[in-house]
């Protein structure tokens, strides 16, 4: 059995936690937080030890991975004392405050040679998957344009100040709903290299961007929009989509389905001309546990895979994270002009 750790058991730390504890191949040893009502009811329900200092946790348990789930601020120590200490690392997004400190601690878990994985959940989502095949395999011809949006209903009122309304602690929409969608076009698009236009716009929130609103130049010359607005209540929770156009048509994607308008047929994918719309149910990754959604446990399942297998993701690294946190900075950039 893997021995795993989680540290941070807020919402996303505790639906690791559950997945993590029912892991087959898994055997959680230990959490650590530090609200006494939270590990109280770990000390009452479970049987798994609860710290409430990451370092002595990482020291007394020696476990082989470790998921952080902390506000980003503490990402950088708690990831680095983790691969100094020879642990495999899943980190929740975002994954740092600056790219260089992304860089950092890409460089030490290669050095090390340790398994780092991110937690931008869409890519284990069954239709960005297929989206990114499509593209691959050039349904759609020459690119012409695309647009990353991402609606949901986080701030919906003015209220009281969290660290998720400070932005100097990894608060606002651009990081912490901008980036999932930032990340998807890196990864299946291409890499942004240019921002221009940016607007960052605080309609409840005092001193973060409720709104990110900004267009993106890739390498080779594509460009398209990023549209991204977490005070939207018109949407029940997150929703993320990805919309590409090309010269033989347009695929419209979220994570229920993936609609293609194909102006000429593509036989080999047995695509015909016009609209093609396939769901999520003919793309889910199957998974012994399910909370949320399959691609929660689908991340987790694929890093445990990693570690028992010793080799690195091919989703969601350290690398690929750390330029979406350059890209947020050239956003931030942009926006001061």
């Amino acid at each position: 059995m893997i021995k795993g750790a989680i540290t941070g058991l807020g919402k996303m730390g505790l639906s690791h936690a559950a997945i993590v504890g029912v892991h087959a191949k898994v055997d959680m040893v230990a959490v650590c937080d530090t609200s006494s009502l939270v590990l109280n009811a770990f000390n009452k329900f479970s049987k798994v030890n609860t710290y409430t200092d990451h370092q002595k946790m990482i020291d007394v348990e020696k476990p082989d991975f470790v998921v952080i789930a902390t506000p980003t601020k503490f990402h950088f120590p708690m990831v680095k004392y983790a691969l100094d200490n020879g642990v495999h690392v899943f980190c929740e997004k975002p994954f740092t405050l600056t790219a260089e400190e992304g860089k950092e601690l890409t460089d030490l878990a290669v050095k090390n040679g340790l398994v780092n994985q991110i937690g931008f959940h869409n890519h284990f989502i069954g239709t960005f998957r297929e989206l990114k095949r499509l593209l691959h395999e050039n349904v759609l011809g020459e690119l012409v344009h695309f647009s990353g949006e991402a609606y949901g209903p986080v701030v919906t009122k003015e209220k009281g100040s969290t660290w998720r309304s400070n932005s100097a602690e990894g608060g606002g929409c651009l990081y912490d709903y901008a980036s999932h969608v930032i990340n998807l076009i890196q990864e299946i698009i291409g890499r942004p290299e240019k921002i221009q236009g940016t607007l960052l716009k605080s309609i409840y929130s005092k001193g973060v961007e409720d709104a990110v609103f900004s267009l993106l130049k890739l390498k080779g010359g594509l460009s398209g929009t990023l549209l991204v607005n977490w005070s939207d209540e018109t949407f029940r929770k997150m929703s993320t989509s990805i919309t590409v156009q090309g010269k033989n048509g347009k695929i419209v994607c979220d994570a229920t389905e993936i609609k293609i308008y194909l102006k000429k047929a593509v036989p080999s994918e047995n695509l015909e001309k016009g609209w093609t719309i396939k769901y999520i149910t003919d793309f889910a990754i199957p998974v012994d546990f399910y909370l949320r959604g399959e691609e929660y446990s689908a991340q987790i399942d694929h890093f445990v895979d990693c570690v028992e297998q010793s080799r690195q993701s091919e989703y969601n690294s350290f690398e690929q994270a750390m330029y979406t946190d350059s890209v947020i900075e050239m956003i931030l950039e942009d926006a001061k002009k």
